[in-house]
């Protein structure tokens, strides 16, 4: 590993952790940070902006997968992409990181912040911050405006990406050669993921066939 992780606390003297989990590449540095740092932990998988359903598949049992390794709970929620398109009308051709990503970030974390509060979790937390391709502000807005309405809830916007968190992140996604997912993860941005390749002179997007530590690759 690049850096030594530095010891983790929950905020607000929490004694357990719903982390909101995007994918495995994503969730795996905190992970293993939550399990050096002894923090009880448990995984909230709720991505319903996750399309087609093959890709969600994909990304949730490397999920499972990394989860299970680990002994750490494992939470399926609904994969209601119904009511994700509802709230996604009018915002077809947003772009990424624009208003159409704040109300995806928005209800995955309205109904992990639910969660938390219906099961006992004072603090939550999410995955999606430590990619590099992601504005953190942006997330952490919608998570903390997530756990206000919850007097018992805290959003932790720990910046996950400081310290050598990117890097290792990459580290671990190679060493378990978790799946490496070439769009964001909705409908919409995989259209524009392969507007963008064909512009390039590149193929569509396969999905299914990229793998961490097969190549060089980046996060």
């Amino acid at each position: 590993m690049n850096a030594t992780r530095e010891k983790l606390v929950l905020p607000d003297s929490g004694d357990k952790l719903l982390l909101h989990s995007c994918c495995a590449p994503c969730s795996g540095e905190l992970m293993e940070a939550f399990v050096e740092s002894g923090i009880d932990y448990t995984i909230f998988f709720y991505n319903p902006n996750i399309h087609p359903l093959k890709e969600y598949e994909l990304r949730k049992q490397e999920n499972i997968r990394f989860a299970q390794k680990h002994g750490v709970p494992f939470v399926d929620a609904d994969y209601d992409t119904d009511n994700w398109f509802a709230r996604a009308k009018g915002m077809e051709n947003e772009p990424e990181r624009g208003i159409r990503c704040t109300m995806c970030f928005d209800m995955r974390f309205e109904r992990s912040a639910l969660y938390a509060h219906e099961h006992g979790f004072r603090v939550m937390t999410s995955s999606l911050g430590i990619s590099r391709w992601k504005n953190m502000a942006q997330i952490n807005d919608c998570g903390h405006r997530a756990a206000a309405p919850y007097q018992d809830l805290v959003y932790w916007d720990y910046n996950w990406r400081k310290g050598g968190g990117s890097s290792r992140m990459i580290e671990i996604s190679k060493r378990e050669n978790f799946y490496q997912q070439e769009y964001c993860g909705c409908v919409y941005s995989l259209r524009d993921s392969n507007r963008h390749r064909r512009d390039q002179g590149r193929d569509k997007i396969r999905l299914g066939v990229k793998f961490y530590g097969t190549e060089d690759t980046e996060g």
